[in-house]
């Protein structure tokens, strides 16, 4: 078994299961067949009479054998999460782990007590660059969908070619206002005065057949007459005479004899041609409004596009209260900054977010669940309750808090030893954000279609937050949403307007303020103090400094990569 805990309470036998519903129903159909026995004796039966077979006899009533060998080795610490997490067992979709499970870590256990837990990290120091890749190795894949051609369509990625289905113009249009007239290589030049017959706007409707000596007048956009062949601009027109109530223009003379077969029209096609492709898999419908309006002028309804993952974000911990609360803060508790920032950058990119509300740091308490005067059954702390109700709705939860080496620091225990999620890495060598976590669980969805999960736990600290939001979570969701490599934020060269020092040990990512010079190139100016808690650190930054990990100075003036967070200002 998975972390094997068993007692017995009052007569009642408590035996512990692994989080993961694989490892749970294998470890609970090993143990069905001992619970009868098991029970008798917690209950208070002779043990001398219930062992007077011996164990052999016991093995054969239970069904099972002490001569077969093992086929696992069974840790007390990763068994359950690398058999229940890590392979496909039928139907039950798992996650993918990267380690093997006797080199796996493990988070703390938080019953153990803080003089049991980990001085030092378990996890392995990943750089970034491995840990995007790992992230985009375990993103669901791009799922397409079927969706309406209207303004919920923006932002989302095509999953197929699109056609026109009709040509466009769709008929003969006049490019300019003035008159449709027929124009003949061997006939009578258009230059003179001709009678008005028709008039032909850009709207629907019947058109007079145009014939020999007549004219007709037409607004730009509208439909050529039948028989027209070419259009006049008003510029070469006069009026010579007009119907008798004053309104109408009745004969027109033209005042050029050089009008060409074919002028100033749009033939059918001519702008786009009925199938041919007018957007391709992979492009983007953008907010500029271009795409979609390329697709209404085509005649399309729907088309098949990528399915955007729906985001929750969780802030978490015990000391953590409302922005709004009225009155002032209780010594120990911090306003909740985090669950508005992210839930803002999310937005910003163009992803559907729900908000989560605040988790605290309780844990499944024991502690008399069982006791004969209770009526009591163990309950999952918050933070528990917060992300499984959380699976139901969303795709992905954003957390942040509680990844650090706290006692109170439950997140990385929750998610491996409560939810059998799968930890594919938790620290990062970067500045700020190093305790970031990345974690798949599997789960089913609400059809009860088996699904995955992902969860990117975040550090506290607000500035840790919204960096790593931008570098880990972002990729995900473009990948997720059938965007084409690259993923995440794009980078530009900047020039520095002051002196930035690197730090030895750890690649940074310092918050500036990108500005477009007059120089034609994007400058950069640090936001100053770069401690990941200030928050104003946060004000007016739209990119992030790539700064190298080692012992250097980058001096003002030098070019460096930034990454672009948001719009650019001006000089």
């Amino acid at each position: 078994m998975s972390r094997p805990v068993a007692g017995v309470r009052n007569k009642t036998l408590i035996i512990t299961l692994p989080g993961s519903p694989k490892g749970a129903k294998e470890n609970l159909q090993a143990l069905l067949k001992l619970l009868p026995h098991a029970c008798l004796q917690a209950a208070g039966g002779d043990s001398r009479t219930l062992h007077a077979g011996g164990t052999k006899k016991l093995e054969e009533e239970a069904g099972v054998s002490s001569s077969k060998k093992p086929k696992h080795n069974h840790h007390d610490h990763n068994h359950g999460h690398s058999h229940g997490h890590n392979h496909k067992h039928g139907d039950h979709v798992m996650p993918k782990a990267h380690t093997r499970p006797e080199d796996r870590p493990v988070s703390n256990d938080p019953q153990a007590g803080p003089t049991s837990r980990y001085r030092e990290s378990p996890y392995p120091m990943l750089s970034v660059e491995d840990a995007v890749k790992m992230i985009i190795e375990n993103s669901p894949l791009p799922e397409p969908i079927q969706m309406p051609v209207n303004g919920s369509l923006v932002g989302h990625i095509l999953a197929e070619d699109v056609q026109a289905s009709e040509g466009v113009p769709a008929y003969r249009a006049s490019i300019v206002d003035g008159y449709a007239v027929i124009v003949s290589k061997s006939g009578p030049s258009t230059k003179g005065v001709f009678p008005v017959s028709a008039v032909s706007h850009a709207q629907p409707g019947e058109i007079p057949t145009l014939h020999n000596g007549q004219i007709a007048r037409i607004t730009t956009g509208a439909p050529l007459p039948p028989g027209a062949n070419s259009v006049v601009m008003v510029e070469d027109t006069v009026i010579r005479s007009m119907t008798d109530d004053g309104r109408e223009e009745k004969e027109i003379e033209i005042l050029t004899d050089q009008i060409k077969l074919d002028e100033n029209i749009r033939e059918i096609g001519s702008d786009i041609k009925a199938g041919e492709v007018v957007l391709r898999k992979g492009e983007e419908i953008t907010a500029v409004g271009g795409e979609l309006g390329l697709l209404a002028s085509v005649g399309k309804a729907e088309i098949m596009a990528y399915k955007k993952p729906v985001i929750g974000v969780l802030s978490t911990g015990d000391e953590i209260v409302l922005h709004d609360r009225q009155g002032p803060l209780q010594l120990g508790e911090v306003r909740d900054c985090n669950r508005l920032t992210l839930m803002a950058a999310i937005k910003g990119w163009g992803f559907q977010v729900a908000d989560l509300g605040i988790a605290t740091d309780k844990e499944v308490i024991l502690a008399n669940a069982f006791s004969p005067v209770s009526n009591n059954f163990p309950r999952p702390g918050s933070l528990e309750e917060h992300l499984r109700g959380a699976f139901r709705n969303v795709d992905i939860i954003v957390t942040s808090g509680g990844v650090s080496m706290g006692e109170l620091d439950l997140l990385k225990p929750t998610i491996e030893r409560s939810l059998g999620g799968t930890i594919h890495f938790g620290r990062v060598s970067m500045k700020p954000g190093k305790p970031t976590t990345f974690a798949t669980v599997a789960v089913k969805d609400n059809s009860g279609t088996p699904t995955t999960k992902l969860i990117f736990s975040l550090p506290g600290n607000p500035a840790s937050a919204l960096v790593t939001s931008h570098l880990f979570v972002l990729p995900s969701l473009h990948f997720s949403s059938g965007r084409e490599a690259p993923h995440g934020l794009p980078r530009a060269k900047v020039v520095l307007d002051e002196d930035v020092k690197c730090d030895p040990k750890r690649s940074e990512y310092h918050r500036v303020v990108l500005t477009a010079g007059s120089d034609g190139l994007l400058h950069a100016t640090s936001t100053g103090g770069q401690r990941s808690s200030k928050v104003t650190s946060l004000r007016r930054a739209n990119g992030l400094l790539c700064l190298p990990a080692r012992e250097l100075v980058i001096a003002k003036g030098d070019m460096i990569d930034a990454l672009v967070m948001g719009a650019l200002g001006g000089l």
